[in-house]
């Protein structure tokens, strides 16, 4: 039988954050980000193990970040991050199941590193859909907003139809041997989601019902929402 694992890609420096450090070390609420969002995956009873990838001369997380033992005993660190995320990513899964750690028929969840929200039911809805599909799922919302498509001068070239565009999240969930085999045959550069590998071999992952609470902290301005849903949780 199949379990599941998660795997946290977290090497990036998040440039366009404007933080001194990388984000998923930025407090909020206490605790650094990357700490929200290992807590809320260390937190499933589902999932068996939860890898976080780090850059090969990472210096916070040691200092940084702090769990209970009993969520520690769930996470393994691995310090083989890539120049990009499908690095990180295809490392720290090639790593999993070269050890043994992750068999081929395991289901292995991706998760933003600075998508610290993640409400539980979300996580679970994720569990139930897409872990029973053979191909696996992403998380994802309906586009709601009317689009616009530019120029590159900053003029209105078109209005794009949003019907049947969707909005994707993390975590994205896929049979390990799978996603190895999609992330080996794709240009690193060209990936921004696992989904998006996937597919490139004419595959159709599943689009589960994500949550507007689970944002990815990208801009400054997103600490502040974060923070707000963070401390509203507290209370």
């Amino acid at each position: 039988m199949s379990r599941y694992f998660a795997l946290v890609p977290a090497a990036g420096v998040g440039s366009r954050f404007g933080a001194a450090l990388p984000k998923q070390y930025v407090q909020i609420a206490g605790r650094t980000v990357l700490e929200h969002t290992l807590r809320r995956l260390l937190a499933e009873p589902q999932i068996v193990q939860v890898a976080v990838v780090l850059a090969r001369d990472d210096a916070w997380f040691e200092r940084e970040v702090r769990l209970p033992e009993n969520l520690a005993a769930k996470l393994r660190t691995l310090y083989c991050g890539g120049e990009s995320r499908a690095e990180s990513v295809f490392n720290g899964l090639n790593s999993l199941l070269k050890h043994g750690v992750v068999r081929p028929d395991d289901k292995v969840l991706v998760h933003d590193a600075a998508r610290c929200c993640l409400p539980a039911e979300a996580l679970r809805w994720l569990l139930q859909e897409a872990g029973q599909h053979p191909v696996g799922g992403i998380l994802a919302l309906p586009v709601a907003d009317t689009l616009k498509r530019g120029n590159g001068e900053n003029h209105i070239a078109e209005t794009v139809s949003r019907s049947g565009l969707w909005q994707a999240q993390t975590p994205q969930l896929f049979p390990a041997a799978l996603l190895q085999q999609a992330l080996a045959a794709a240009n690193p550069a060209e990936i921004t989601d696992e989904a998006s590998a996937v597919e490139r071999l004419g595959l159709q992952p599943l689009l589960v019902q994500g949550d507007s609470r689970n944002l990815k902290l990208t801009w400054p301005a997103d600490e502040r929402i974060a923070r707000l849903l963070l401390q509203d949780e507290a209370t």
